[in-house]
């Protein structure tokens, strides 16, 4: 077995665990043992998962296909930014100096830095993968922007963290859902394979995303905070659902 397959292995197994404990940690009580357990092997698996994604994204770029390696290396910023966003925001929330530290600036502006490459590539492209490149672009954009602005100044809502955290757990959420239904569903059932699953596995996710954003948002959070800072990856998806 070439270590090719095994990264492939390597990452769709631990992408299997990512989607089980994501919805075993999303359907428990917030708070709970279970839900704790759950969010923390879901995250971990999610990092495991990187670790292969990474030099496999640049293979693709470099004897493949240079558009779908760099779309993926972008992919990589994102879903790495998001993975660390919802694990600081839980063991920073008494913090919020310690959180908005070095890595979350620098992963602030990478995230603008490879939103801005993805526009231009798309902005540039005469195919049909154009607007998923100018769509997702705003994620990294508006995601990088806003953490950008958060690190100014400190929070006046004293739940911040739960904002942060919820927020890039429904980019998480995004990030796994797509490649289940693009890449691995496929593989599983490929008689489901085809444009209309595609269309499916990148604006699905999307638009549950931003149902998901407006209820967690009532449930948790007052009306009277409704005018202070949003989930900053959950605004990145509504931007990015209507593009």
């Amino acid at each position: 077995m070439t270590l090719y397959k095994i990264m492939l292995m390597i990452h769709g197994g631990f992408g299997g665990l990512a989607l089980i404990t994501f919805w075993t940690a999303g359907l428990s009580r917030k708070g709970s043992p279970v839900h704790r357990a759950a969010g923390k092997i879901y995250l971990l698996s999610m990092l495991a998962l990187l670790v292969p994604a990474l030099p496999l994204a640049i293979r693709l770029a470099l004897s493949k296909s240079l558009l779908g390696g760099i779309f993926l290396l972008y992919l990589w910023v994102i879903v790495i930014t998001a993975v660390w966003q919802s694990w600081r925001a839980i063991r920073d929330k008494r913090d919020w100096a310690r959180y908005t530290g070095p890595v979350y600036r620098g992963l602030a502006m990478l995230s603008i830095a490879s939103g801005l490459l993805i526009l231009i590539v798309g902005v540039t492209l005469a195919t049909s993968s154009q607007a998923i490149f100018i769509g997702f672009s705003a994620i990294g954009l508006l995601n990088g922007f806003d953490m950008l602005r958060f690190a100014r100044q400190p929070p006046t809502q004293p739940r911040w963290w739960l904002k942060e955290h919820l927020g890039a757990m429904i980019g998480n959420g995004v990030a796994t859902h797509i490649a289940f239904l693009a890449i691995g569903l496929p593989k599983l059932l490929p008689s489901l394979a085809g444009p209309v699953l595609q269309n499916i596995a990148w604006l699905g996710p999307l638009a549950i995303a931003v149902l998901a954003r407006l209820w967690l948002g009532r449930r948790y959070f007052p009306k009277s905070a409704v005018t202070q800072r949003a989930p900053a990856l959950a605004a990145a998806v509504d931007s990015t659902a209507s593009a």
